[in-house]
């Protein structure tokens, strides 16, 4: 009986070992608000074809010898039909229902839950700096849209909770909490180029990454940047530090990913912790 279940727990971590190759796979198909819709396009001996949502340009990659065309679904679309164009014809995408729970923060500094005047227009000149580099297209190619964890650390199910700081209704969450003490590196979860960077009112100090075609990720709260706008950076790089900056509650790595300018949750696209 003892050998048996050796050899039994030793199949088993033999399986468990192939594990991280099986969550390396390309993202699946989750066509829900804060989503990802994977759609199938031709096959890939012509050029890819153009591909848009909303006048917005799609990720468009190879796989397999088809080409995909990856949509973002934004966190306020209805489920139902949602219509992408290809090549010049309409394709339906259909959106499936999903919910977000909510989420109750105490802020002890009041000025992030109720900004005066002087502080609301610094947030709207940021917002302008912000949106613009999420929603940056650079044509480049690609064949996958997985990405690795940029810290270790536990990860919350935050995206999309509608939040309430101080009992004060605020936009949903877009991104993932990787908790992780302060000062630990944060790397680049594949390569791409550095879009944007500073200290911002709600963010703290920030870095967004462009990799391409409209696929951007950017890192919140950091305790210190260690890129530069314009830097290309490699699968791994170092590109700041956990932190505690801007609108927080402790250390911890506020973690977003976007696609064709709409926040998507992060969980989707990594493997399993």
């Amino acid at each position: 009986m003892t050998e048996r279940r050796l050899l039994f727990l030793g199949c088993l971590v033999l399986s468990l070992g192939s594990l991280p190759n099986l969550a390396r796979a390309t993202p699946a198909h989750s066509p829900w608000p804060g989503g990802i819709a994977i759609v199938d396009i031709g096959a890939a001996d012509q050029p890819p074809p153009v591909a848009s949502f909303d006048n917005k340009p799609l990720l468009v990659m190879n796989k397999d010898d088809r080409w995909q065309a990856v949509v973002g679904v934004p966190l306020d679309t209805p489920p139902g039909a949602l219509s992408i164009s290809v090549g010049g014809r309409d394709v339906a995408v259909d959106v499936v229902e999903h919910s977000y729970p909510e989420q109750r923060l105490t802020v002890k500094n009041k000025s992030y839950v109720s900004p005066d005047q002087e502080q609301l227009d610094r947030i709207g000149r940021e917002r302008k700096i912000i949106d613009a580099a999420l929603g940056r297209f650079r044509i480049s190619t690609t064949d996958s849209i997985e990405l690795a964890a940029p810290v270790d650390g536990p990860r919350s199910s935050s995206f999309g909770l509608r939040r309430f700081f101080n009992e004060q209704p605020r936009a949903p969450h877009k991104g993932m909490d990787i908790a992780a003490p302060g000062g630990t590196p944060i790397l680049a979860p594949r390569g791409g180029i550095i879009s944007a960077t500073g200290e911002y009112f709600f963010n703290g100090n920030t870095v967004i990454v462009d990799h391409g075609q409209g696929f951007v990720t950017m890192y919140c709260h950091l305790s210190n940047i260690a890129v530069e706008e314009g830097q290309s950076v490699a699968a791994g790089e170092v590109i700041g530090a956990v932190g505690a900056t801007g609108r927080v509650t402790g250390p911890h790595l506020h973690f977003g990913t976007y696609l064709n300018g709409a926040a998507v949750d992060p969980a989707i696209l990594l493997p399993p912790p």
